[in-house]
């Protein structure tokens, strides 16, 4: 059973087209960029129960920007157990845990690069609210997939053009061909009406709600220029100009 069919016969949920996409989804790295109030939190804590309930011994990692947001997370994760007929509880390790009956544990991490140290042979890691999630983080947590060839995914709502959400995001970090990419629109999401949406662009300015609900990457209103426009105006065919010494 896949991991869409798991959530819809013996979760109870009902995912929609998009979410069916990130159950369904094979890939080794990935990354949703969506619409707030979606539902990426849900979906993948289902994708994280499938994992640890059909894996035995299986390590899913949740970071997210705070100790209180993985929490969320795991409580989340913990609802779908139960309709599994498990009872939740804790790995007796970690404060925010939970351990399954074949040995398999989802662990929730807090958002301090220093705490999280020493998780190994993970088989999936999932950042949710990862364009708020510091790069020391992100750079923490990839070396925890080496052993296990473990799964990565990125869940967020855009939050500036910078840091390893955006780099991914647009292929700026690299390796662009080894991610999948899921963007998900407020305006595509069946939960969310047009008359709440409405309402949200006469209360924020247009680059908020652009990017709150429209996965659009805004700068912060520091800069002179945007970002996208500078590199836009980038030219690598110019050869670098070097001045060797005084003019």
């Amino acid at each position: 059973m896949d991991a869409a069919e798991f959530a819809r016969v013996r979760l109870g949920f009902l995912p929609d087209e998009k979410q069916m996409e990130v159950l369904r989804s094979p890939a080794k790295r990935a990354i949703l960029n969506c619409s707030r109030q979606w539902g990426k939190s849900t979906v993948t804590a289902a994708k994280a129960v499938h994992r640890a309930f059909t894996r035995a011994g299986a390590l899913v990692l949740v970071a997210s920007p705070s100790e209180r947001q993985s929490a969320e997370f795991l409580r989340k994760a913990s609802g779908l157990m139960r309709r599994l007929g498990v009872r939740p509880r804790g790995d007796g390790d970690n404060a925010i845990s939970l351990a399954f009956p074949n040995g398999a544990r989802i662990i929730g991490l807090p958002g301090k690069e220093a705490t999280v140290r020493g998780f190994s042979a993970a088989s999936m890691i999932l950042i949710d609210e990862a364009a708020r999630v510091p790069d020391e983080m992100y750079e923490a947590l990839r070396p925890m997939l080496a052993v296990g060839d473990g799964d990565l995914w990125l869940m967020s709502t855009p939050c500036g053009q910078r840091g390893f959400f955006y780099q991914t995001w647009t292929g700026a970090s690299g390796n662009a061909e080894e991610w999948m990419r899921i963007s998900v629109k407020a305006t595509e999401c069946p939960r969310i009406s047009s008359s709440f949406l409405n309402g949200e662009r006469g209360a924020m300015t247009q680059a908020k709600f652009s990017q709150e609900y429209l996965c659009e990457f805004h700068g912060d209103g520091t800069e002179y220029f945007d970002r996208e426009l500078i590199e836009a105006a980038v030219d690598l065919s110019i050869p670098e100009l070097r001045i060797d010494g005084p003019r």
